[in-house]
């Protein structure tokens, strides 16, 4: 699984970060999404998927 973020995109909700905390945090400044992990281990695979489909912008994608 390969994990990519369009900061561009965000609107700093913090959905991907209530789903998936291991891989995804928010800058300080602005709430902006921060990508910890490009490439989560197979036991965080739901979660980030989860993170993906709730983000409101749609500012993750998931490559399988």
């Amino acid at each position: 699984m390969k994990v990519t973020i369009e900061q561009d995109k965000c609107v700093a909700s913090g959905q991907c970060v209530t789903a998936a905390m291991e891989v995804f945090d928010q800058r300080d400044e602005d709430g902006i999404v921060v990508l910890l992990n490009a490439e989560p281990p197979a036991d965080q695979a739901e979660d980030v998927r989860q993170a993906a489909a709730v983000c409101p912008a749609l500012a993750i994608a998931v490559e399988e």
